[in-house]
């Protein structure tokens, strides 16, 4: 277990605080930021414009790194998939994915996921902790570190392991260092956070100074069969789950994404997707389908391509934008709810 500060857990006032309480003019708090998030510094010896002496007190005191250690394996389709061990020897996942002229990273806001979705393998493995805020961003550094100046990371997902909204203030704290000047500079537009449908953190969400992306995971048009799928949706059902939605705060021109894993002659028939038409009118949205990733934790199947063209057809006939979204990564247990953060010897 860490027993030291991680210099990425602390915000920029944070930091500023700590380095006058080690004796220090503050504007050596931008100097630490400079090499924590422009320089990439791995060591405290790479922090060559610091006093020495100070260096070998931070080392005494602070980590640079909330990782002992990573893995990274890459697809026949070139997404990377990258397993962090964490000092408590607790694992988690990263998935970087190949766009078509950068790459979108999703990262993990916890060790597992207590909510058990029915087709999700992290569920399957129940909940550990949740991850500090320089956890979270330290999967983005870790990653930027290993990629080449032509492999731009560009978009950020919180959709790996574990639901954001139930580590909302960690979750929270790294998304204001994503988006600082002083952090990692992200646009708003280019942060994307993913929820099974936590329905107080998206009221929440919404009132924050900053406004980014949502993507709802949805995966049924009722409330029975959500639920059986979904547990959540027996805490937050579909009901208050829209009402929450309907009231995001959307920019001009943005909106909100559902997600809707596809599950063969489950939820892919003609009525559900006029039944999913009716549910959604009036909110500004897109909705991506996703053809299940087979796992071996769960009996579901994919639905076959007609099925999820047929479901597509429907929705675009009432005036939806729906997308197909491809599976990457499949062959290494990238894709989407395959992620297990287990180590594999």
């Amino acid at each position: 277990m860490m027993t030291k500060d991680l210099l990425l857990d602390k915000d920029v006032t944070e930091l500023q605080e700590f380095v006058k309480a080690t004796g220090q003019p503050v504007y050596r708090a931008q100097q630490l930021l400079d090499w924590l998030y422009r320089k990439h510094a791995t060591t405290f010896e790479d922090l060559t414009n610091l006093p020495k002496a100070w260096r070998e007190q931070l080392q005494q005191m602070t980590a640079l790194s909330p990782f002992r250690s990573y893995s990274v394996q890459v697809s026949v389709d070139q997404t990377r998939k990258y397993l962090f061990e964490l000092h408590d020897g607790q694992y988690i996942e990263s998935v970087c994915i190949p766009m078509k002229e950068h790459f979108t990273l999703c990262i993990s806001t916890q060790v597992g996921c207590a909510l058990r979705c029915a087709f999700c393998l992290t569920g399957q493995q129940g909940f550990t902790r949740n991850l500090t805020a320089g956890e979270i961003v330290g999967q983005i550094l870790a990653v930027q570190r290993d990629h080449t100046e032509d492999l731009r990371i560009s978009n950020i997902v919180l959709m790996g392991m574990g639901e954001p909204l139930l580590n909302y203030d960690n979750t929270v704290k790294a998304i204001r260092l994503m988006l600082a000047e002083e952090g990692l500079n992200f646009s708003n537009r280019k942060i994307t956070l993913s929820t099974a449908g936590v329905v107080p953190g998206i009221l929440k969400l919404g009132q924050e100074e900053f406004t980014i992306n949502l993507a709802v995971s949805l995966s049924a048009p009722t409330e029975e069969l959500r639920s059986q799928l979904m547990p959540i949706n027996k805490t937050y059902p579909l009901a208050q789950l829209l009402h929450a939605c309907r009231n995001y705060p959307l920019p001009e021109r943005r909106r909100l994404t559902f997600e809707y894993i596809m599950l063969d002659r489950m939820n892919d028939d003609p009525l559900q997707a006029h039944t999913l038409a009716a549910l959604l009118r009036g909110i500004r949205c897109k909705i991506n389908l996703i053809p299940l990733n087979p796992n071996t934790a769960t009996s579901f199947r994919p639905a076959c391509e007609e099925r999820i063209l047929a479901f597509q057809n429907i929705l675009i006939e009432h005036g939806y934008s729906v997308f197909i979204r491809a599976s990457k990564g499949a062959d290494i247990s990238a894709a989407c709810g395959q992620l297990r953060g287990q180590y594999l010897s």
